[in-house]
């Protein structure tokens, strides 16, 4: 007998819950939005002819009368802590997007409270999941590149001001993060996932254009652990659209590089050794209508496996916490001119 789907519900019903109602519709057989949630009606209203799900005005709301097991928070970043703190206490699984919170102590005690309730707090890392950074990834795990000895991460991106006019809450240090908080926040969790542990961070952030309480523009000068050293610029005033998102690693024994808008192109693969998955390169490069990739669905091939108890989360809290490090971190070398070490404080 087939197993009853698993039941979400959606809490924020803007931009990124579009991605999260696909890739669960993707998963019928084993998942269906049960609730959504929002507090604009036009969104929610939009939501609910979506998926045919129940409608709720509120986060308390869904928790007190819906039927989920596990709430997905598409909602702005600063509240993902509360939201998640309050859904743990309410028995309920949570599913959170990026990044898991905008303050280190608040992801910390988005762990722990998920780890008291005895519920599984997951943090969407939906670039992990392209067919172009599986491929990279690959290579780093065979240790293909020999010893890496630099990286650097670009992130050439615009956001006009009437991005950040939509909302009240965006371009704010305390519900949204700047240009590395958020819309470079991927590209911060590439640093970890592919590289290794960081050591250490120095970096400087400029509001250089747009009317916002954070940064528009940032440069960030990395050393991992390993010895290898590293850069990241990221900024939100490229003329005239998005130009690239892109990764390039250059080692001992080999060089690789993918960019595109958003690491959809692997544009040099140059290894001294040659491997069977080399053929699949000129297969793994996408066309991509917007930076956020496509790999929601694969993202919760995972997060159903998980709940099922048939394998282990990939990306949970303390996952999720590895990038938060690096962003908080770096905006502590930024605010005071000083090389910030790593980990963090617990």
């Amino acid at each position: 007998m087939t197993a009853e789907p698993l039941t979400f519900g959606l809490v924020g019903c803007g931009r990124i819950s579009a991605k999260h109602i696909e890739a669960l519709q993707a998963h019928r057989e084993d998942a269906t939005i049960t609730d959504v949630c929002d507090i604009d009606p036009a969104a929610l209203a939009a939501a609910v002819d979506a998926t045919g799900a129940t409608g709720h005005a509120g986060l308390s709301e869904l928790l007190t009368n819906g039927r989920c097991d596990t709430v997905v928070l598409c909602t702005p970043s600063g509240l993902h802590p509360w939201q998640a703190i309050e859904c743990a206490r309410a028995g309920r699984h949570v599913v959170t997007e990026k990044p898991m919170a905008t303050r280190w102590q608040d992801g910390l005690a988005m762990v722990r409270a998920c780890d008291q309730a005895g519920v599984k707090l997951f943090v969407v890392k939906q670039n992990r999941k392209n067919r172009t950074l599986q491929l990279l990834k690959r290579a780093v795990t065979d240790q293909r590149f020999g010893r890496i000895y630099m990286v650097n991460v670009n992130v050439f991106w615009t956001r006009p001001q009437e991005y950040y006019d939509s909302a009240d809450w965006r371009g704010t240090w305390e519900i949204d993060g700047g240009a590395f908080m958020n819309q470079a926040s991927h590209y911060v969790d590439l640093l970890d996932w592919l590289i290794g542990p960081v050591a250490s961070v120095n970096a400087m952030t400029a509001t250089l254009q747009r009317n916002i309480q954070v940064e528009d523009t940032g440069v960030l000068n990395v050393r991992w652990r390993s010895g290898a050293l590293g850069s990241m610029n990221v900024t939100m005033l490229t003329y005239p659209k998005n130009l690239e998102g892109s990764i390039t690693i250059l080692g001992e024994k080999g060089s690789a590089r993918v960019g595109g808008v958003a690491v959809n192109e692997i544009q040099l693969w140059d290894f001294a050794d040659e491997r069977d998955y080399d053929a699949e390169i000129g297969n793994a490069n996408y066309a991509t209508e917007s930076v956020y990739g496509f790999g929601h669905a694969a993202y919760y091939d995972n997060v159903i496996a998980t709940l099922r108890g048939r394998v282990d989360a990939e990306t949970d809290g303390r996952e999720g916490l590895k990038s938060l490090e690096l962003l908080i971190a770096t905006y502590m070398s930024a605010r005071d001119g000083r090389t910030v070490s790593l980990p963090l404080e617990y």
